[in-house]
């Protein structure tokens, strides 16, 4: 990414949620080398959320929310409106998974991921839109999933919610348009983060998931970080409503 586009951030201020660890990390860091102010979101606050914000250096902060809780949620946006750090770059990354398809799941634990998944997001849209709108500018990137449009028996919960963040990105995208704001929607493949490592640490499971991926390897929290810093710049001013698979061919 060349400096015409890192100077396209100066001056501009992101909230990541889930930016603790994994993908959100990557692009909390990488918005911060670009020249914005970043503001780093966990669900509680720890030494992952601390050592992430020291590490963008000292234009940044964080706070915590836990996305499964609205009130928790309303109490965040409500922080950024009262103390004007509305952000013109909102990454909605935040959300939890479990291996979770349609003969296991219980009522509770489709509730948790909804909510945390989907609700949250749209309660931020709800109260950060109209903010957003006042300056006539702004990027909102929705970190989606490849389940979301090839369903995966076992993350069929999950899948399903992302799906349904697909349809509310294009909403977004379309109610805002007028308002110079871009919604866009990545779709992550199989990423080599510490929530995959587990399952991914099995190399018989990990070399079948290789196979089906035309590229033959599995995708860096970096390289979604540096798609989501390009959808933020100036660059992406006319990207809008779009599905983006960062999933090294596995959609095709």
């Amino acid at each position: 990414m060349g400096n015409d586009m890192m100077s396209t951030l100066k001056g501009k201020t992101a909230l990541v949620t889930g930016s603790s660890r994994g993908i959100g990390r990557a692009a909390a860091l990488k918005l911060a080398e670009l020249g914005a102010k970043v503001i780093f979101h966990g669900a509680r606050d720890s030494e992952k959320l601390r050592s992430a914000a020291a590490e963008s250096g000292k234009n940044a902060e964080y706070l915590t929310a836990d996305f499964g809780n609205m009130d928790e949620v309303k109490k965040l946006a409500d922080t950024l409106i009262k103390q004007e750090m509305v952000p013109d770059i909102l990454v909605l990354n935040a959300s939890v998974q479990s291996y979770t398809g349609l003969a296991t799941f219980d009522s509770a634990e489709f509730l948790r991921m909804f909510r945390t998944n989907v609700e949250s997001s749209c309660l931020l849209l709800n109260m950060l839109l109209p903010e957003m709108r006042k300056k006539n500018s702004g990027r909102v990137i929705f970190v989606g999933s490849i389940n979301g449009i090839q369903p995966a028996s076992r993350l069929a919960i999950y899948g399903a919610g992302k799906a349904a963040l697909m349809n509310i990105a294009k909403t977004a995208a379309l109610e805002n348009a007028p308002y110079g704001i871009t919604v866009n929607t990545i779709l992550p493949g199989v990423i080599e983060t510490d929530r995959n490592a587990a399952a991914l640490s099995d190399k018989t499971f990990a070399d079948s998931l290789k196979a089906q991926i035309p590229m033959h390897r599995f995708g860096t929290s970096e390289e979604c970080g540096e798609l989501i810093a390009f959808l933020a710049s100036d660059a992406a001013s006319y990207i809008t409503g779009a599905e983006i698979p960062i999933a090294g061919g596995w959609q095709l």
